[in-house]
């Protein structure tokens, strides 16, 4: 990647003809959020000089501690291939977030991240590489202009055109990501009707997180181009497979790749295996900021791929943790139960959080489980000591309000904005009357 200093940046913006900034940021719930300034104002963004109303951002500060600064990071700069007026380009920044006082404000996700990185750098691990696999569906719009359930193509897994009409979409967000600079590894329609994949190259992870938004952005953005909605909702259609965001992590040392060593067991580290641990002993509240939404837990039920046991397995896809086969640099541990709702600085930071514990702890390392979760009985389940992940957001916070662990790596300001939040957000779910309800009540009683 270039790295960009602001000389740089205010020489590439002059060269790209851009005439406005987008200082973005994301809030708790992860939705990505920017103050948009003239080309005239980037030498203040630059010196930190720009201001926001922080109490109009959901988690972040009251009315009466409302001035925040942003704080751009050189390195995420770009600007967009499209214009505003066909001439002029829009350019963008990722932010940290600054209280008054020029201090990390600890209710930004992103500053809180880096803040687990910090307490990895602590215990003389250099990186943490990410490497995500967000899935999402395409869909028409209506006569207005608005998002309809109705996919744009029936296609399944690996399709081709005709039959994947998404095609010549996904392969204009391709393009758009590659001349951004991402590196995108494979393209392809995904199991159920309308979903697709798009996979990009890992990175040290605060990076790939931005890459995550960044993506979500693009997406949504080229989708709109040709008359159609993309969504990241987990769940949007009963009946098939809901869209995951599979996170591939490794953790490395000077001396390489932490998670390998060729005399462990299946060639993994202790490294590894209590990270892994920990992963799994906290994998329950994980699932609060990992999967967010009411409708995630919609997706996370048995037949669908989607995990729902806590366990995990180097052989096959049904646990919660996977190994993938490959060893040495490339060894990594797979969390499958990941969804591309979720936040992803508030996402890995709890991951981060339960993995370090594990480590530090050095508990022992569960069996794996090779058999096809699925297919086992209640009695079989209990007998090898595997758990459930929680099937409602109401459970998941419960499980988030009892583990410190976790509320450590989010920090308090954000855990407890956060709990709060999805508190409200399940009491108003529960007060809905769905139409499920209406057809199966309305003429019965």
């Amino acid at each position: 990647m270039t790295k960009w200093t602001a000389e740089s940046i205010r020489q590439d913006a002059e060269e790209k003809n851009v005439h406005f900034i987008r200082l973005a940021f994301s809030d708790v719930n992860g939705v990505l959020k920017n103050v948009e300034i003239p080309i005239s104002q980037l030498d203040k963004a630059l010196d930190n000089k720009m201001m926001f109303d922080g109490s109009s951002i959901e988690g972040f500060v009251r009315i009466e501690e409302s001035d925040m600064y942003l704080y751009p990071d050189l390195d995420t700069w770009l600007v967009f291939p499209w214009s505003s007026d066909n001439q002029s380009k829009i350019g963008m920044l990722i932010c940290d977030i600054y209280t008054p006082d020029h201090q990390p404000f600890p209710g930004d996700p992103r500053g809180n991240l880096k803040r687990m990185v910090g307490q990895l750098n602590d215990r003389g691990f250099t990186d943490f590489n990410l490497g995500p696999e967000a899935e999402f569906f395409l869909f028409k719009l209506d006569e207005t202009g608005e998002a309809t359930t109705k996919v744009n193509d029936y296609g399944a897994y690996f399709d081709l055109a005709p039959v994947d009409l998404g095609e010549n979409c996904r392969r204009e967000i391709v393009l758009v990501l590659e001349e951004l600079g991402f590196e995108v590894e494979a393209s392809h329609h995904e199991t159920a009707i309308g979903q697709h994949e798009i996979d990009f190259k890992y990175a040290s992870v605060v990076d790939a997180c931005d890459k995550i938004q960044v993506f979500k952005l693009i997406v949504k953005s080229i989708a709109r181009k040709h008359n159609l909605h993309a969504t990241f909702m987990p769940k949007p259609i009963y009946g098939i497979s809901g869209s995951g965001m599979h996170c591939n992590m490794s953790l490395f040392t000077e001396e390489g790749n932490a998670f390998y060593d060729p005399d462990g067991e299946l060639e993994l580290s202790k490294t590894a295996l209590h990270f892994m641990t920990g992963v799994l002993a906290h994998a329950k509240a994980i699932t609060a900021v990992a999967n967010p939404l009411v409708n995630s837990y919609k997706r996370l039920v048995s037949g669908y791929e989607a995990p729902v046991y806590i366990a995990w397995s180097a052989h096959n896809r049904s646990p919660l943790v996977r190994i993938p086969s490959s060893r040495g640099i490339s060894t990594r541990i797979e969390l499958r139960s990941v969804d591309p709702s979720a936040n992803p600085y508030l996402a890995m930071a709890a991951i981060i959080g339960a993995g370090l514990d594990g480590i530090d702890k050095e508990a022992p390392v569960p069996e794996p489980t090779d058999r096809n979760i699925y297919h086992m009985t209640s009695s079989e389940l209990s007998e090898v000591g595997i758990d459930k992940l929680p099937s409602s957001l109401r459970m998941a916070v419960e499980e988030l309000e009892n583990d410190s662990v976790i509320q450590s790596a989010l920090g308090s300001h954000i855990s407890s904005n956060f709990i709060s939040s999805k508190q409200v957000e399940f009491q108003e779910y529960t007060m809905q009357v769905s139409e499920w309800e209406i057809q199966n009540y309305l003429r019965q009683y």
